[in-house]
């Protein structure tokens, strides 16, 4: 299934599913980044054991556990009262200016 959402309305959605039921209350930034953590180790366990490709891995379980990461990435978000959209725009744009195609084409860049 295709879907053109924007950020800014999957966030509100994970608002509204918050708000409905009464979890605010639970969403603290540090319980989020653990949940967060345990979602990410769910999506690496799907490709532990698997060749560098990936290939084998289910992309249908790949895609829920890619989900569940980026809902408790808008969850996050949301308590933070941060506009991810704005962030990662923001962070594209630093990393088109820091990491110019002549310069880095081709290769790894190293952490400076």
């Amino acid at each position: 299934m295709k879907s053109n959402a924007p950020l800014s309305d999957l966030a509100a959605r994970a608002a509204a599913f918050t708000a409905e039921r009464d979890w605010a209350q639970f969403h603290d930034p540090k319980s989020l980044i653990l949940a967060l953590t345990g979602e990410v180790g769910e999506l690496a366990e799907l490709f532990q054991w698997a060749a560098p490709s990936g290939e084998g891995v289910s992309t249908t379980r790949a895609g829920e556990e890619m989900a569940d990461v980026l809902i408790y990435l808008l969850h996050l978000a949301n308590a933070l009262d941060l506009d991810l959209g704005a962030a990662v725009t923001a962070k594209m744009d630093a990393n088109d200016a820091r990491f110019a195609v002549t310069d880095v084409r081709s290769t790894a860049p190293r952490k400076a």
